[in-house]
């Protein structure tokens, strides 16, 4: 394990972060700060290299550094491993330190013989399992350049791959999204073939747990843009890399800025298709609903003794609720499929691996497996266990404890999820935002809050002032709470701004988290420097997942994206045919809502559109189209879209 280290620190080649700005106002570690991450050398056994010799176990080839380019110009993805070489800086949790540099070991691994994995080359692995003549691929990668990048590697080694079917364990886009980097839109096989015909067919089949479209489009097109905003703080995308910024969010390095795609799947997995075979490999699929993400699916190999985990096992704690915003997990069916899956695999499982981070072999399966399922369990019931005493989210946030030895275990720690978030997650699931407090029924906005308490605290400098001696004190989160206020108050306030930005990185560079430490990063950055979002370079290619969009989706998104005040005096009804899939609907807009009634035709309505989702699609986006067929009111196809209204995605969050 040492050589390896060594081997990193050798390492000369290094770049910054994609798409970061620097911040010329960061401050260095207090001496609070440089207590409090030393205490985590006490808590914790940093001499355990266990997961190190994991994740480095199976090297085919080391990347010792990667750079990979966008198609529209800069970055898509960089990792240098050599950044993180040596001891932890001060302005960095040593946990967190730790994390980064095993997520940091890039290149091309063996599972086990016929299992492969390129791993650190995106957020997420791609993984290559060997057939009788060919391969399939579980997960792509979020983005098509990573993709392929990791396709090109693979092919270095192994020659041109006969893909037979790509498979996709979840619906979030770092699974997904890099699709268009290994097949293209005409190899994929025929939805409405049986798969058996689809294989046959020459063509790619694409197979993923049932309902997996349906949530692919509601996390990345209903509410994408206030998603793909709050990722920036979630992922850190606006930092740089390093020390003072940066560093890696548990389950990678961070998200990828290139092109993204997807292709609908072609074959659903169902509790009544769980056990299938693409050429000559069997595959065992288990579902696990509600787990990681509102569908997924692990899936054990009987030929290698192999056990996939999808997401639901990872080298961290995972999110209950996620910072970007999701629909909050169950931690007691995460628990539950876990045990059933040690249960339905451990006896013939060698090693289990997953779509992040690193495999585990042999005797540490058993422990692996327990382990993971025990954390998502305690949180699960001692959460509600606190709630019948009587206690609200945030205080059981500030009272709960890891059990000494699970508290101690490197691949739980909270380097993705915490304890803390995670706890308030399961309090939102059973009980909800509201705290049976009747004072927070019906709070004002923080804007009115903050003027109100200003006026309450008199002169803001004697509270700027105190603000100050508890900062000097290492009293950070109530510094950040307290300026936050002056902020809101009146955000041309200068010297709260930077007070707030202060404290905020300080608590950034003591947290164990990566997310959390992105998120108090990026606040600080944007108090100092403004909103940094406006021309930020994001990930692209939104309108390849709006175009696999099923009808109804495509109604959904234009009610959403329609501002139901301004159109409740426009009243309308149209019958849509689609011209592409054959289906038909009876629209109707009344007080501004826009309802559906999937197979129907009415002869009462204003109007008919005869088209094809695409031409539409266009239509929202304010295209010219032709083609377009209007039959009675020639009025209803423009009343339909004309109050659509643009997200740009750059709103304000750390200030008014």
């Amino acid at each position: 394990m040492k050589r390896i280290r060594i081997f990193l620190a050798l390492i000369c080649c290094t770049f910054g972060a994609v798409g970061a700005w620097a911040d010329p106002m960061v401050k260095p570690a207090t001496e609070p700060t440089k207590a409090a991450n030393a205490a985590y050398y006490r808590l914790l056994d940093f001499s355990d290299d266990r997961e190190f010799e994991n994740a480095t176990r199976g090297v085919i080839e080391w990347t010792e550094s990667v750079a990979v380019q966008r198609e529209s110009g800069g970055l898509a993805w960089g990792v240098n491993a050599a950044d993180y070489a040596g001891e932890a800086p001060g302005t960095t949790n040593p946990s967190l330190w730790r994390n980064a540099q095993l997520n940091a070991y890039a290149g091309l691994f063996e599972v086990c013989e016929g299992i492969y994995q390129v791993r650190g080359y995106d957020m997420a692995n791609a993984t290559f399992i060997r057939t009788d003549t060919g391969w399939i691929v579980f997960d792509v990668m979020m983005c098509k350049e990573n993709m392929a990048a990791a396709l090109q590697l693979m092919e270095a080694h192994f020659g041109k791959l006969d893909i037979k079917a790509v498979l996709y364990s979840h619906p979030h886009i770092d699974h997904f999204g890099g699709i268009e980097g290994l097949i293209t839109k005409d190899q994929v096989a025929d939805a409405r073939l049986p798969l058996d015909e689809q294989l046959l067919s020459g063509k790619i089949p694409i197979l993923a747990p049932e309902g997996f479209l349906e949530h692919a489009v509601s996390e990345n097109v209903y509410v994408g843009k206030a998603m793909g905003r709050r990722a920036q703080y979630q992922y850190g995308v606006l930092l740089e890399q390093g020390a003072t910024g940066r560093l890696t969010i548990g389950i990678g390095m961070g998200q990828s800025l290139g092109t993204l795609s997807l292709f609908a799947p072609t074959c659903e997995i169902s509790e009544r298709n769980r056990n299938i075979w693409i050429d000559g490999l069997e595959i065992q699929f288990q579902l696990t609903p509600g787990t990681e993400a509102p569908v997924e699916m692990n899936a054990y190999f009987p030929r290698y003794r192999a056990l996939w985990l999808a997401e639901n096992c990872t080298g961290t704690l995972h999110n209950l609720y996620t910072l970007r915003g999701a629909q909050v997990r169950d931690a007691k069916a995460w628990a539950f499929y876990i045990v059933e899956a040690e249960q339905l695999f451990g006896d013939k499982t060698d090693v289990v691996f997953q779509s992040h981070n690193w495999p585990h072999w042999g005797e540490e399966v058993p422990e692996y497996l327990t382990n993971t399922a025990a954390i998502y369990k305690f949180i699960h019931d001692q959460t509600l266990h606190y709630i019948n005493l009587g206690y609200t989210a945030t205080e059981i946030a500030n009272t709960i404890r890891l059990p000494e030895e699970l508290e101690k275990v490197w691949y739980t720690r909270q380097y993705y999820g915490t304890l803390s978030h995670n706890v308030k997650a399961v309090y939102q699931k059973y009980m909800g935002w509201y705290d049976a407090n009747p004072v927070n029924l019906n709070l004002l906005s923080p804007e009115r809050t903050a003027q109100k308490l200003v006026e309450y605290l008199g002169d803001t400098e004697s509270v700027l002032a105190k603000a100050r001696e508890d900062f000097e004190a290492g009293e950070y989160q109530w510094v950040a709470q307290i300026t936050k206020e002056l902020v809101y108050a009146d955000p041309k306030n200068q010297a709260a701004r930077e007070l707030c930005a202060d404290a905020l990185e300080q608590l950034g560079y003591q947290a164990e988290s990566g997310t959390w430490r992105n998120a108090y990063l990026t606040g600080a950055l944007e108090l100092r420097m403004g909103n940094q979002a406006i021309g930020a370079p994001t990930a692209s290619g939104l309108n390849s997942t709006l175009m696999d969009m099923t009808a109804p989706m495509l109604l959904d998104y234009i009610a959403i994206i329609t501002d139901a005040n301004a159109a409740q005096h426009d009243e309308l009804s149209l019958n849509l045919i689609f011209t592409d899939t054959g289906e038909s609907f009876y629209v109707r807009r009344i007080n501004g809502v826009l309802l559906s009634y999937p197979g129907e035709k009415r002869e009462n309505a204003q109007g008919t559109v005869t088209c094809a989702k695409s031409q539409l699609l266009s239509l929202l986006s304010g295209a010219p189209v032709q083609g377009i067929k209007v039959e009675g009111d020639l009025t209803v196809l423009k009343r339909l879209v004309q109050y659509a209204q643009a997200f740009d995605g750059a709103f304000n969050i750390i200030e008014p």
